[in-house]
């Protein structure tokens, strides 16, 4: 069976599952921790009345920042705190959803480990391997999930074209081709915050290298069944530096494996939102049509391009917030798109990215981490 997961953000993954669950079971208790992601918005006007989801409290230091939220929200001011640590000592959530900067996902990990506290994130998950790696032993050692969510995620043609590969209609898979970006973070018109950080080298570890490399250095280790490519070779630019005076708006990165090869190309500099893949196998093809679609060619020389449509899976994994509670409160496996130890490998993966780009040279991955 083909699978389907809606597509969507954050925002609307948190709400989406406020109408599927059932209406016996308690509501899952989340914090909002930081309101510098532009996400944050669509996920509040979706979701703070929803029944099967509770915020239980909203920690962001930046005090204009959480009564500007306070009064759009209508949020009591009981559950507003300046600080993380406060706010889970007085709330006690099971979980949180994270809207800050990449940077500080690592501070928000230890503290929530240390916690018992589950987190939920916004792609990528850190701007350093070292980061991703002290978050990983921190996650263990707090027995917590942190997962990771991006929007491909939910692709249905991203999961179609999964399954075509694990089924074998294509063959062993030689070459794969990611394409992420949009015109701009600024010329899109994100918030100011957002826009501060975004194009900050240390709060976002780079600029479209980050910010949109991620998509591909996820699916294809998840494609690849988590196995870490054997080489990492980028080219970054600065197309807009009169924008984009600190960081990248564009990235080409190239992954090397035993048999096959993935590009990822990552932009700040297209005239359209663009977020699609192409998979190509010993035998055929999958090429990812928006997030519904796929065209597909498989077998002889006679064979022709058919147009796919993906179908659905059974639950918890037809949804969003099925998922997130399942995972969290029933103890399913997390999917490997969003697991801790695929994000740890892109995060790898980007780091040596930028290393490469910095010293215009290819890096060989060691055997292991």
């Amino acid at each position: 069976m083909i699978r389907i997961v809606s597509a969507i953000s954050f925002s609307l993954w948190i709400a989406q599952f406020a109408f599927s669950a059932s209406p016996a079971q308690a509501p899952l208790r989340v914090g909002i921790v930081g309101l510098v992601h532009g996400h944050v918005h669509g996920f509040l006007a979706q979701s703070r009345h929803s029944p099967e989801i509770e915020i239980v409290g909203v920690a962001e230091p930046d005090a204009k920042l959480l009564s500007q939220a306070g009064a759009r929200y209508d949020f009591d001011q009981s559950i507003l705190f300046a600080d993380l640590e406060e706010m889970l000592q007085k709330v006690h959530p099971q979980a949180v959803l994270v809207f800050t900067n990449t940077y500080d996902h690592r501070r928000v990990v230890d503290i929530c480990a240390r916690r018992g506290v589950h987190v939920i994130m916004e792609k990528p998950l850190a701007v350093s391997l070292e980061d991703a790696l002290a978050m990983e032993k921190a996650a263990h050692a707090g027995k917590i999930q942190v997962l990771v969510n991006y929007e491909t995620s939910w692709y249905p043609s991203n999961h179609a074209a999964f399954d075509l590969v694990h089924e074998r209609a294509l063959g062993d898979v030689r070459k794969v081709v990611v394409h992420d970006g949009h015109k701009g973070p600024k010329e899109i018109g994100v918030e100011p915050e957002f826009l501060a950080w975004l194009t900050d080298p240390k709060l976002n570890g780079g600029g479209a290298l980050f910010d949109f490399g991620c998509y591909g250095a996820d699916l294809m280790t998840w494609l690849m069944d988590g196995q870490r490519p054997q080489t990492v070779t980028a080219i970054t630019k600065q197309i807009k530096p009169d924008i984009y005076s600190r960081v990248d708006d564009d990235a080409t990165v190239i992954l090397t494996y035993p048999k096959a090869q993935a590009i990822i190309q990552a932009s700040w500099n297209w005239p359209f939102d663009r977020k699609d893949m192409e998979v190509y196998g010993q035998t055929g093809y999958a090429i990812s049509v928006k997030r519904d679609d796929l065209r597909v060619r498989r077998g002889g020389a006679d064979s022709q391009e058919e147009q796919l449509a993906a179908k659905p899976v059974a639950p918890p994994y037809d949804n969003e917030l099925s998922y997130v509670r399942a995972v969290i409160v029933d103890g399913a496996k997390p999917d490997a798109l969003s697991s801790l130890e695929t994000n740890v490998t892109v995060t790898e993966i980007l780091d040596a990215a930028r290393r490469s780009a910095a010293e215009g040279k290819t890096v060989r991955l060691p055997a292991t981490r």
